[in-house]
């Protein structure tokens, strides 16, 4: 139960929630609170318009027609996914129907349905929704042939989510006019349950969310430092007598320590060959210096070759860390 939203809360509403609203000239004050009551408010309902191509149908819902005075509805969502707000208020939308269903509506008790209806206008039991529920036309020919667009199925999620969140509705607060009239037949091609799996969904992320956002911090991958990986397949054929590496697994924790302790060693074991081959260069220097100028091979030449040593270390050193 609740007090109807003011025509600026709705507004604000459905804008919040991502659909795109567009305000009838004059929808704040059409309405049929002259009639009867409006509110206490319990969910919102949905319907197809019955209309085709060519057809001014938001029009229609604002005015409505010779044996039905308008407003229609709350707003008419038409198959570009846009919102018009046509009457604030009670709507000539939902007529009679059954108060089993409104109990359920009430309690969110029921399971993928509201309990089977049996009531309908001028029925004995008949209750009145149009003071009970908000109410969406959505433009369609109601054939079950006509498609509803994907940015109209969105949008009509959206403004229904809009209205659920703003009252602290779930989503079996919304439900479709056959699951209130057993003289109707509409939403048709539209499967409710579904439907209200939809808002479920955008009532479960933040108003501004669209689907596939990452707006949700991702799930943790849990691994642990036992848990055991792959090594590559080089590895128990270059340590063929290591047994713990010859099914090619390894725990997380005793890769990330051995990943550590060789990498301290080879640099430490760089330092170490650096150093050994600038001392040989201090050494090789002064032996040039002593030849000097005397017969058989120049100091130049006994200089390249002893570098070309050295240059030889550096590459079998190179060559030794790039397999560890």
């Amino acid at each position: 139960m609740a007090t109807p939203l003011t025509a600026d809360r709705l507004v604000a509403a459905l804008r919040a929630e991502g659909c795109t609203v567009r305000e009838v000239p004059g929808w704040r004050t059409n309405n049929r609170n002259h009639v009867n009551r409006w509110g206490p408010v319990h969910g919102v309902m949905i319907h197809h318009t019955v209309t085709g191509p060519g057809d001014d149908v938001v029009g229609l819902i604002f005015r409505g027609h010779n044996a039905l005075p308008g407003p229609l509805a709350t707003g008419c969502i038409t198959k570009d996914g846009i919102v018009h707000l046509t009457g604030n208020g009670r709507a000539n939308h939902a007529g009679g129907g059954d108060g089993d269903v409104l109990q359920a509506v009430i309690d969110e008790s029921y399971g993928d349905r509201p309990p089977a209806t049996h009531e309908h206008d001028g029925s004995p039991g008949a209750v009145d929704g149009n003071a009970r529920f908000y109410g969406w036309e959505c433009e369609n020919e109601g054939d079950g042939r006509d498609p509803w667009p994907a940015r109209q199925y969105d949008a009509m999620v959206r403004a229904t989510a809009g209205i659920c969140r703003a009252h602290g509705w779930g989503p079996k607060s919304a439900i479709g006019h056959l699951e209130w009239s057993d003289w109707k037949v509409d939403p048709r091609g539209i499967d409710m349950t579904d439907f209200r799996a939809d808002v479920a969904e955008r009532l479960a992320h933040p108003a501004s969310w669209t689907p596939g956002d990452a707006d949700t911090p991702e799930e943790d991958d849990e691994m642990k430092l036992s848990d055991q990986i792959r090594l590559g397949d080089w590895i128990p054929k270059y340590w063929p007598t290591d047994k713990g590496l010859q099914d090619k697994q390894i725990p997380v924790d005793v890769a990330i320590g051995s990943g550590y302790a060789h990498s301290r060693k080879a640099a430490e074991n760089t330092t170490a060959i650096l150093a050994q081959l600038g001392a040989q260069q201090a050494t090789i220097d002064k032996l040039v210096d002593a030849i000097g100028s005397g017969g058989g091979l120049t100091a130049a030449e006994i200089k390249a070759a002893a570098e070309a040593g050295a240059q030889a270390a550096l590459d079998r050193l190179g060559d030794a860390l790039k397999e560890n």
